[in-house]
């Protein structure tokens, strides 16, 4: 059909089937398979591969190139060791410097918050007893 489309493929498992007067109508004959033969390779062939492995002998490692190979990455190693020390294991009860100065600010934040509160306390007092408030608001820390 022109312009059709397949949207999906089942491959099924081949099975022996049974040649019954449907099939056999339906199918031809089918052809005798050719004999598999199974010569020997001819002489030159043999000539070659032999030809082939001795022109490529395996591959052998030069001790004193392994040696140098050695002492370079042991250098290398040295090298990086003094470049990039491995530093101190800190235990797990010291806070680290991120965590000092969070605890920092926490209790600035908590002080400033105690001072706001003591001055929201003594304004309303001051409002509920229509008194002034005594003497100048409570100094605050700025924070910016």
């Amino acid at each position: 059909m022109p312009d059709a489309n397949v949207r999906a493929l089942h491959v099924l498992a081949p099975t022996p089937v049974k040649a019954g007067p449907t099939t056999a109508a339906a199918d031809p004959a089918p052809e005798p398979a050719a004999p598999v033969e199974r010569r020997t390779p001819p002489d030159g062939y043999r000539r070659a591969i032999e030809a082939h492995r001795q022109a490529a002998p395996p591959s052998r490692v030069d001790p004193g190139i392994a040696e140098a190979v050695e002492r370079q990455n042991q250098a290398m190693r040295e090298l990086s060791r003094r470049t990039f020390p491995e530093l101190d294991v800190v235990p797990d009860d010291v806070p680290s410097p991120i965590e000092q100065a969070r605890a920092q600010r926490r209790r600035q934040a908590a002080a400033t918050e105690a001072a706001a509160l003591r001055r929201a306390r003594q304004e309303r007092a001051a409002r509920e007893t229509r008194t002034p408030t005594v003497g100048p608001p409570a100094a605050l820390r700025t924070t910016a």
